[in-house]
């Protein structure tokens, strides 16, 4: 509900500060990745090592996410969100400043972690001064620098690497990072709740438990460390189980799961977090191909991959409409067919395929996530109550980061199982090309959610 005295552009400049602090930390999850091979040469390391430095930050922002709700209420919204961009400042001036991978990792833990409170509690302010009925588009609003971000952050490290040096890729959010420190304290309000709720140990616990041994899991397979990685992998899933009952069994759990119960809700989070999954491995992958399997530079390689950003833009005047034309099930079935087209079109990618060719296949790609991506956020809040909406942006967040963590991790994974298969010392293009190919099978498996929706999901949000 609409907070008394909220005025209609109060509430676009708070979304808009919102928005820049989802762009902060999404841009910062990715950007490094045309970075990898420098970064690689500096800190004595390969750079498939260095895929540790991103899942380290995505991790530390899904673990972090739970907590950020009961901070806020205790604390207050205007408080936990200054300290959580000036954490996240303080954490890019350590990152740029690293000069071994152990030490980065940390600055990027540190980094996730002021990222962690910035994403749900940036989130549950605007939803609480939003009214019902200008939700769905609030909410495309601000989680759409989670879709642009993770393009735009390949081709703008790539122009800082050739013509710089990869700091510079993080002490760029050093001025981002305070004038959004001054705007939060005229736009934010300071929210808190009547009557504090005990932090729930157990629940918190669990939930970190299950993050950090699925991913650690993911790392350790990718790294073809099976001793570690399976027993890791098989602790993380019934962490995650455990969590999950107890969050019905506990009065007023950390993380709220009983959101679930939405089949719309569930359908954004589990079947959204295989494509959510996908997309985020596709601007770690890509920079590698055009790198170590075509020999461009780092701002060729970024260059290139702004035609997903291009087609990202092109999709976005016609989003609401094919949305409201066709629903969204159909919407999110036929297009997703067209997003695993295009995946694996990435398989036919070679230095000798012209330039356009090689962009048109790209740009198909951006045009196929942006419009799903959309969909998928719309469809998430578009059955959710008022009374449920913060709960829901809580559980929403831990899927959303942790798919992209996760993302990137499986990545890793099939290129590490491919170099091993082919008995390949370095990464070669038939490694990127099996990597694309298993990537694409994520797309496969969000489709199976998608068929399972009736056939006017979300239509009164639509209707709207």
């Amino acid at each position: 509900m609409t907070q008394p005295g909220t005025k209609p552009n109060h509430t676009m400049l708070l979304a808009l500060l919102v928005a820049v602090t989802f762009f902060m930390e999404n841009l910062d999850a990715t950007v490094m990745t045309t970075a990898i091979p420098q970064m690689a040469r500096d800190f004595t390391a390969s750079p498939v090592a260095l895929n540790v430095g991103v899942s380290a930050y995505l991790l530390a922002v899904a673990v972090g996410i739970p907590t950020s709700g009961w901070l806020a209420e205790r604390f207050g919204a205007r408080t936990v969100f200054a300290c959580a961009i000036l954490i996240f400042t303080l954490a890019s001036v350590l990152c740029g400043l690293s000069d071994t991978l152990p030490m980065f990792t940390l600055s990027r833990i540190l980094q996730g972690i002021g990222g962690a409170m910035m994403v749900p509690v940036g989130r549950m302010v605007v939803l609480r001064v939003t009214e019902k009925k200008d939700m769905v588009k609030t909410i495309a609003f601000i989680t759409w620098p989670g879709l642009i971000a993770p393009v735009l952050g390949p081709p703008l490290g790539g122009l800082i690497v050739t013509y710089g040096h990869w700091p510079w890729i993080f002490w760029l959010n050093i001025p981002l990072g305070i004038l959004a420190i001054i705007a939060t304290g005229y736009l934010v309000p300071q929210f808190k709740a009547e009557l504090l709720r005990p932090f729930d140990v157990r629940g918190f616990v669990l939930t970190a438990t299950a993050c950090t041994a699925l991913i650690i899991a993911l790392e350790a397979l990718g790294q073809m460390h099976l001793s570690l990685g399976i027993p890791l992998l098989l602790a993380g899933i019934l962490c995650s189980v455990m969590a999950y009952r107890h969050s019905f069994s506990h009065p007023q759990p950390l993380l709220p799961f009983n959101a679930l119960t939405i089949n719309t809700f569930r359908n954004a989070v589990v079947g959204g977090s295989f494509f959510r999954a996908s997309i985020n491995a596709v601007p770690f992958l890509l920079p590698l191909l055009f790198q170590l399997g075509f020999g461009w530079s780092a701002a060729q390689a970024g260059a290139m991959v702004l035609w997903v950003f291009a087609g990202n833009l092109a999709m976005k005047p016609a989003t609401i409409w094919l949305m409201k034309r066709f629903g969204f099930r159909q919407v999110l079935m036929v297009n997703g067919v067209i997003s695993l087209a295009a995946m694996l079109g990435c398989l036919l990618l070679s230095s000798s395929l012209g330039y356009f060719a090689i962009a048109a296949i790209l740009f198909i790609g951006g045009l196929s996530r942006s419009l799903q991506f959309s969909c998928y956020n719309s469809l998430g809040f578009a059955d959710v109550p008022q009374t449920k909406m913060s709960d829901a942006s809580v559980v929403f967040s831990i899927f959303f980061q942790f798919s992209m963590s996760a993302g990137i991790a499986l990545a890793a994974l099939f290129l590490r199982g491919s170099m091993l298969w082919q008995e390949h010392a370095t990464i070669e293009q038939s490694d990127i090309r099996i990597a694309f190919a298993g990537v694409a099978l994520l797309v496969l498996m969000s489709l199976f959610d998608v068929w399972r929706l009736e056939k006017n999901a979300g239509a009164q949000v639509l209707s709207r």
